[in-house]
């Protein structure tokens, strides 16, 4: 019997289960590849868990590599070892490759590759437009028949308003979920870091909120008059959360994703023109972090995603203007998350949601629990464990972080999918 069809049983374990409400010592029994009902130990392997945390394998709804077209960023197989690492059992591949995956076979292909490549679940986004260039709808009935998980444009929105009503109306027709980056793309134009005093110090041509209140408000009304299931992806300034709360209670079907970098960095970790900083969208005002940070307590935005968008040295060694933006970011989600609960920001059962039950119900998927009959998606995790990261250790093809040199706390002992072990920290 091999150790991939071989029961287990972990015990001693602090089981934390959003999706149940769970936070407790207790036993966890996988058999079959499955969270099973308890039963007797038999010829199960045992893992004791001496405390741990025991929790459902993350799920990341925004992750970019390279592969095709750009294998020196990132490939599938790098990727899914840097998620591994980092507790991530499930991630969603951004269409932004070369080609743009905005038909069925390339769906099909990178559905394929992640198979092949890699032990994690490799769920494709397919491209709402052609090419991502905002002009004409892709075949979005078809990408979802060969797997698309959602629909996005990708770092920009769909500048052309009557093509994104046809988007949310023609996906509205099968339920599927349409990704929006709410940026106005005039006001973005030149912009590198969010528009404010800093900005005005260090010299720097600034992105004001504004610029994503307005593509918001856009994109809320048009699922409003399509009946569409809209996402608000990565968000990061207050007055959004604003509109997203009118809506709600409007009855729109509208959610947000937020990334771990807005939760717990703010503008002035930019500092002295810090490249690795240097994000889209930009790190805005510490009002505007605080803010975030009670939207996911409150359950208002129902992701947290790494935004994981690998850049080599090249592009980041750079003056701030011309560097890209973009950090490495897979294997950083969960300590980086862990921060909010270490300094009391957050429960950790309401911390831990918008990276697994919360994603997992958009995305309609089964994983994100660790209820009887789930499939044996698992992690388990010093919550406690202290390090100084260093982005020079990362299993990330591109290792640049904002993180370097920060102080965290939380360490993966280990993943397993559909109950085979695919990572230790041993």
């Amino acid at each position: 019997m091999t150790q991939a069809s071989r029961p287990t049983l972990f015990v001693n374990a602090r089981i934390v289960d959003p999706a149940s409400g769970r936070d407790e010592p207790g036993e966890l029994f996988v058999a079959g590849g499955r969270i099973a009902p308890p039963g007797p130990a038999g010829d199960a392997l045992v893992v004791d868990c001496e405390g741990q945390a025991l929790l459902p394998g993350l799920i990341d709804m925004r992750v970019s590599t390279g592969e095709p077209g750009s294998e020196h960023r990132e490939t599938i197989r790098s990727a899914g070892n840097a998620a591994m690492r980092g507790g991530i059992t499930s991630i969603v591949l951004q269409p932004d490759t070369s080609p743009v995956i905005d038909d069925a076979a390339l769906v099909t292909y990178v559905r394929q590759r992640g198979l092949d490549q890699t032990r994690v679940r490799v769920l494709p986004a397919g491209a709402c437009t052609r090419g991502l260039k905002g002009r004409e709808m892709a075949e979005l009935g078809l990408m979802d028949e060969a797997g698309a998980i959602l629909f996005t444009n990708g770092a920009a929105p769909v500048r052309d308003t009557r093509v994104m009503q046809r988007i949310l109306s023609y996906a509205s027709a099968f339920g599927a979920l349409v990704a929006s980056r709410p940026e106005d793309p005039a006001l973005a134009e030149g912009a590198v870091m969010h528009a404010g005093e800093l900005a005005s110090r260090l010299g720097l041509a600034g992105l004001p909120a504004a610029a994503e209140t307005i593509i918001a408000e856009r994109d809320i009304e048009l699922a409003a008059l399509t009946g569409g299931r809209l996402l608000l992806d990565m968000v990061s300034a207050e007055p959004t959360l604003e509109r997203l709360e009118r809506a709600r209670a409007r009855g729109i079907e509208v959610s947000a994703s937020v990334s771990v970098h807005h939760l717990t960095l703010n503008e002035t970790d930019v500092g002295d023109y810090r490249t690795f900083a240097k994000l889209s969208p930009p790190l805005r005002r510490e009002q505007d972090r605080l803010a975030l940070v009670d939207a996911v307590r409150s359950g208002l935005i129902e992701a947290v995603v790494s935004g994981h968008d690998p850049r080599p040295a090249e592009e980041k060694r750079l003056p701030f203007d011309e560097a890209a933006f973009g950090a490495s970011a897979l294997e950083t989600l969960l300590p980086a998350l862990l921060n909010l609960y270490h300094n009391g920001s957050v429960e950790l059962i309401d911390l831990i949601r918008p990276v697994t039950s919360g994603p997992a119900q958009l995305l309609g998927l089964e994983t994100g629990t660790l209820a009887q009959g789930a499939p044996a998606d698992v992690i388990l995790v010093d919550l406690g464990w202290p390090f100084r990261f260093d982005a020079a250790t990362m299993v990330s093809k591109s290792r640049n972080s904002p993180y370097d040199g920060h102080r965290l706390q939380g360490r993966v002992l280990g993943t397993w999918v559909g109950g085979e072990r695919v990572y230790s920290a041993d």
